[in-house]
């Protein structure tokens, strides 16, 4: 069998105890005692629900970094998204990247409802709720063609605020 999902990220970081307060407090990640003794400038971080072993690293490369030209004029990652479970959550995510200006755009992409935010050395990340697959309509498959602003108040009334997202796509039905 092949690569199934993903594990891990591992990012570096100009200053890791802000970075690791920004994940821990604006997207609920938790800290997992995991550091290798003796070796100061790594963190692991575990998100809410999960089972992996730790979900992403951080690794502090100093407060003098420049941050990364990826996308402006050199290929690299562009950004990481990560899934919640209800459009309710995905609402109370948006009040707390706002809360940290760190939102910055949300798209509706047909089959998924999308946030967008920065960390605060300026990596980009996504926060995403897929529709169900059990909900799933010819105008959610057509709308992935397109990106349109997100009416989170319709999705909400539409879908539900508390139903779980992904099931039969990401998530065992």
């Amino acid at each position: 069998m092949g690569i199934h999902r993903l594990n891990h990220a591992v990012l570096f970081v100009s200053e890791l105890s802000r970075s690791v307060a920004f994940y821990r407090d604006v997207l609920g990640f938790r800290p997992v005692p995991m550091t290798p003794d003796g070796f100061a400038g790594a963190a692991f971080l575990q998100a809410p629900g999960s089972t992996n072993d730790h979900d992403l690293g951080l690794f502090e490369v100093g407060p003098g970094a420049a941050a990364s030209p990826a996308g402006r004029g050199t290929v690299g990652l562009y950004h990481l998204a990560w899934e919640v479970d209800t459009l309710d959550e995905l609402e109370a995510t948006m009040v707390r990247l706002v809360g940290a200006d760190a939102l910055v755009g949300s798209s509706d992409h047909g089959t998924t409802k999308s946030l967008y935010g920065k960390d605060p050395d300026g990596l980009e990340f996504e926060i995403v709720w897929l529709i169900p697959k059990d909900l799933l309509d010819q105008e959610a498959l057509d709308a992935r063609r397109r990106i349109r602003p997100l009416d989170l108040g319709r999705e909400k009334r539409r879908y539900g605020g508390q139903t779980r997202g992904g099931v039969g796509i990401s998530v065992p039905a």
